[in-house]
């Protein structure tokens, strides 16, 4: 039976010694996840198991003589033939096709791009999509184990917050569960909000028609051929999955959506309530 094995660094595996191109044999009884030579027909399930870290050996393997659970995500054997190591380029390409992953272009570690059931993730444990931090359900979340969308900050269960643990929107402080705070362990959504340094009526803002380019994205999808030289040897896997997921600084991500805006934009945005030059440069660099 054709299966995978991944191994330590020095290509150990429980105190195992392997090598490349010999056979192996159990002469006693084995038994699954305690005897006998464990590998699975997946390389995606591998990963259940093991950590995908780059530093791990992974092996194409046959295993022969008697096998149990055939019908399992892991097989054990008391026989086995390590066939050849596997590139990591090969790990990749085999754990994107469909084995344990729903979705295309994951290009993360310890779920290794699989089990994603999102587009675009390269974080880790993402069921979202275009993610580039850790553990997010929801999309272009570029903090960490949020549940919510665009949130740049962490454990946030709402949208666009900055601030961490919070289950409202665009909070900026932490652990509200209302909108628009920029304090802590608010349940309540002020009347009365801060826009650009001075108090202004929580409806003037809502109502207030807003420019499209201040909706941005910190994260942004770069195809494998507009990648220049330097970005493809920084991201090993890009050739791979044909492209990586480009974490923007966040001013950074403001002047290219300011660049692009319209004469129209941006005097809408001039028109925003208390709109103030001095501040708005502050937060976002730009100079109207």
């Amino acid at each position: 039976m054709k299966a995978y094995k991944v191994f330590n660094p020095d290509f150990t595996c429980r105190g195992f010694q392997y090598e490349v191109g010999k056979t192996y044999t159990n002469e006693g009884d084995i038994s699954m996840c305690q005897e006998g030579f464990h590998a699975c027909k997946n390389i995606s399930d591998c990963f259940s198991f093991y950590l995908f870290d780059p530093k791990n050996k992974v092996a194409e393997v046959k295993l022969m003589g008697k096998i149990l659970g055939k019908d399992e995500i892991k097989q054990v054997a008391n026989k086995i033939k390590i066939v050849r190591e596997l590139t990591w380029n090969e790990v990749l390409e085999l754990a994107n096709t469909g084995k344990g992953n729903s979705a295309y272009r994951n290009s993360g570690y310890s779920n290794s791009g699989y089990r994603n059931s999102g587009d675009r993730n390269s974080g880790y444990s993402n069921s979202g999509d275009r993610n580039s931090g850790d553990r997010n359900s929801g999309d272009w979340n570029s903090g960490y184990s949020n549940s919510g969308d665009r949130n740049s900050g962490d454990w946030n269960s709402g949208d666009w917050n900055s601030g961490d643990w919070n289950s409202g929107d665009w909070n900026s402080g932490d652990w509200n569960s209302g909108y628009r705070n920029s304090g802590f362990f608010n349940s309540i959504t002020p009347d009365e909000i801060l826009v650009f340094n001075k108090p202004c009526k929580r409806l003037l803002w809502e109502n207030a028609k807003k420019p499209n380019f201040i909706y941005f994205d910190l994260c942004v999808w770069v195809e494998w051929e507009e990648m220049t030289k330097e970005e493809k040897k920084d991201h090993k896997d890009a050739y791979v999955t044909q492209g990586y997921l480009k974490k923007r600084d966040y001013k950074e991500a403001w002047k290219e959506a300011y660049n692009k805006a319209s004469k129209e934009d941006i005097e809408l945005l001039k028109a925003l309530p208390n709109f103030d030059s001095k501040v708005f440069e502050e937060i976002t660099g730009i100079k109207v």
